[in-house]
């Protein structure tokens, strides 16, 4: 059979076309471009050997010609933080291994802590190059107050004041539930109340953990001790951990996330204050040392493969069919804690 012609003399040569493949395989254009769509009722022995006749030809579809016939470009856009934080990057991770299936392409614009309206600027970036869809995957309080209003899906890992869009899916963990549950447990212990190290309170999600630890010590009449924060990274957790080990009355702390709570255990162990003897601990994240620290670490997992398989499926189907009769929609949330041996029952005061 023809093959796609070779460059005359001095001309770079065509890039080859739907219709080279299906003369190469011996079947119709339509058929080729049912194999591209994954349309059924495509005989399995003809769907390969199209595919076979594409690699032979090193054929690309044209994505921009498909875009404007469809109306789509088959693209969703991910605005991500610039971190190799723990959270944020096991995250990315997640997203790009549920897009690899589904046919979409994906593009991604980094933003970084400080940047004013570093957002908005990444939003704008991927609106041009005409994305499908939009996914935010660490809402962090940019302090700009500027509202963001969008007319195409967006699926936000967390709540995120002040984006609006139609519709706009929010999924990912409780963080307040995560706050409560953390804080609860503690109590539940005997405790007389729970110290608490918190995130960076730029990010949503150090909020949320704070609100929750809030509420359970308000519900249970416990006092309430000042709040020590950290920036997420082991070292200032080892910085308010040196803090608290100075204070006698410190018997159980509840942690923003892992890495923070590594840096705490350390400084009560040099202190020498046992854990769980004297201090209880417990974390956020269940990072993959938590089970193995000494002692190991009780903590509340954030599941992320479920959380992001869950949103961009119905990210997807937002783009597709959407519905068009509704501005929000929020996922139920998983919640779990495991507890492990950084925890245990208060001493009676002697």
């Amino acid at each position: 059979m023809d093959q796609a012609r070779p460059a005359s003399e001095g001309r770079p040569a065509r890039r080859p076309g739907s219709t080279d493949v299906a003369r190469l395989a011996g079947v119709s254009q339509k058929t080729v471009s049912r194999v591209l769509n994954d349309e059924p009722y495509v005989k399995e022995e003809v769907r390969l050997r199209v595919q076979a006749a594409m690699r032979e030809l090193g054929y690309r579809r044209n994505d921009a010609a498909r875009a404007l016939n469809s109306g789509r470009t088959r693209r969703i856009g991910v605005v991500c933080l610039g971190t190799a934080l723990f959270g944020p990057s096991t995250q990315l991770v997640a997203i790009e291994r549920a897009l690899r299936s589904t046919g979409y392409s994906l593009s991604m614009v980094n933003t970084f802590e400080g940047d004013a309206g570093g957002v908005s600027g990444a939003v704008d970036v991927l609106l041009e190059q005409g994305v499908d869809g939009i996914i935010l995957s660490e809402p962090i309080d940019e302090g700009d107050g500027r509202p963001i209003a969008l007319d195409i899906p967006v699926l936000s890992f967390g709540h995120y004041p002040g984006l609006s869009a139609r519709p706009m899916i929010v999924v990912g963990g409780d963080g307040v539930g995560a706050g409560r549950a953390a804080t609860e447990h503690l109590l539940g212990l005997g405790h007389r109340t729970v110290w608490h190290v918190a995130g960076p309170q730029r990010w949503w999600a150090a909020r949320d953990r704070l609100a929750g630890w809030r509420q359970a010590l308000a519900d249970a009449g416990a006092p309430e001790p000042p709040v020590l924060q950290g920036d997420w990274l082991p070292a200032s957790g080892y910085a308010a951990g040196q803090e608290l080990a100075a204070n006698d009355e410190v018997t159980a702390i509840f942690v923003a996330n892992d890495d923070m709570a590594i840096g705490v255990l350390r400084a009560l162990t040099e202190a020498g204050r046992t854990v769980p003897g004297d201090v209880s601990i417990v974390g956020f994240d269940d990072i993959p040392t938590a089970a193995f620290l000494t002692p190991p670490l009780t903590t509340i997992p954030q599941d992320f493969d479920v959380h992001v398989e869950r949103g961009i499926q119905n990210l997807i189907t937002e783009i597709e069919s959407p519905t068009g009769d509704r501005s929000s929609a929020s996922e139920p949330h998983s919640l779990r804690l495991i507890v492990r041996q950084s925890t245990g029952t208060a001493r009676t005061a002697s």
